[in-house]
């Protein structure tokens, strides 16, 4: 029997939305205090984590707004 497709969402960790975004940790997190970037959702008491779909969503706008 075919199983059924679940959107399993990832979740990305600093190091990984920077490689991904080429942004400093600084920068993460001052767009983050300004409202330009995806927030971060809290993974335990001392880590924290990115959507990858916020993430890639983020980057597809950026793309567009540089489009004429």
């Amino acid at each position: 029997m075919e199983q059924p497709q679940t959107n399993k969402e990832r979740i990305l960790r600093l190091d990984d939305v920077k490689a991904r975004t080429g942004l400093s940790r600084s920068t993460i997190y001052l767009n983050i205090s300004n409202g330009s970037f995806p927030r971060h959702i809290s993974l335990g008491a001392r880590c924290v984590g990115w959507l990858e779909s916020e993430i890639d969503a983020w980057i597809q706008a950026r793309i567009q707004k540089s489009r004429p």
